[in-house]
């Protein structure tokens, strides 16, 4: 089992020291692929500014129960700007609680949950968030949307852009605010789960993301979807209505249709972009 590595103050000598151990973060990208940035860091170890880590405690592994991770990770890093990105998903509502009863127990500081607002949210979507808002109140939560209107991105791209080029649209309205936002954070803190699709088969549980230069901590990673539904239904965990009406998986509501015969514990992503092959935003993978 691989150990969760440990932050510690920054010093000119660890980091010379951990050069070697910074280059194999490097290659360790989500999806298995090399960052177009990785080789540059090889050679300049300058080139990025990486998160100083040493080795965890022999209690804390990446086969972890979330419950565990969560907990370990708010106190390892509660002297670092954190923030958590949800859709409102099942995954981000159930890590959600997760931190907030971590906070809770080991009295730390509030957390910020940034959730991307793309402007096309299902009315479902708009009331579990203000529930969300309501129930956790050690918890900030916070907005984050792209500078262009639905109006404006139909005047310049045509009215249908999520369905004529989806991967343009998914960038406009999630990757360029998450990219503008995410700065100033140190952790990243996100509902990725391996099963999900094909390239999050080999999440890590800690990884240096390159493209928003951040370290990026999936809890969730090892949970099955089962998983996350009892964990819901035993904690009482606000979740989406709409996923006992057959989506398993929810966002814009242009692009997201019910799967016939799929239930809240479905792994399902057939319902986002139906009729294509794409099943990914952009958040997480390059598109």
């Amino acid at each position: 089992m691989n150990k969760l590595p440990q932050h510690s103050p920054s010093t000119p000598d660890a980091e010379n020291e951990s050069s070697a151990s910074e280059t194999k973060l490097a290659k360790n990208l989500p999806d298995g692929r090399e960052s177009p940035t990785t080789h540059a860091a090889e050679h300049d170890p300058d080139s990025a500014t990486l998160v100083q880590l040493n080795v965890a405690s022999d209690s804390i592994t990446d086969q972890s129960a979330p419950v565990e991770l969560v907990s370990w990770g708010l106190k390892q890093f509660s002297d670092r700007k954190i923030v958590l990105t949800t859709s409102f998903g099942m995954e981000g509502c159930a890590l959600i609680d997760l931190c907030s009863k971590a906070i809770e127990k080991n009295k730390l500081p509030a957390l910020t949950i940034a959730y991307i607002d793309t402007g096309f949210f299902f009315p479902e979507t708009h009331q579990l968030r203000e529930e969300l808002i309501g129930r956790y109140k050690n918890l900030n939560f916070q907005k984050w949307e792209t500078s262009v209107s639905v109006k404006q991105q139909a005047e310049s791209y045509g009215e249908q852009l999520w369905k004529n080029n989806p991967n343009l649209c998914c960038h406009i309205r999630k990757v360029v605010p998450m990219k503008k936002n995410v700065v100033g954070y140190d952790i990243w803190m996100t509902g990725v789960r391996r099963s999900q699709t094909e390239s999050r088969a080999q999440t890590p549980v800690l990884s240096w993301d390159w493209r928003y230069q951040i370290l990026k901590f999936c809890p969730l990673a090892s949970w099955t979807r089962p998983e996350v539904w009892q964990y819901v239904q035993k904690n009482d965990v606000p979740f989406n209505r709409l996923h006992l009406q057959n989506y398993p998986s929810i966002s814009c509501f242009h692009c997201t249709k019910p799967v016939p015969g799929s239930t809240p514990d479905s792994d399902a992503r057939q319902g986002r972009w139906k009729g294509d092959d794409k099943d990914e935003c952009g958040l997480h993978f390059s598109i």
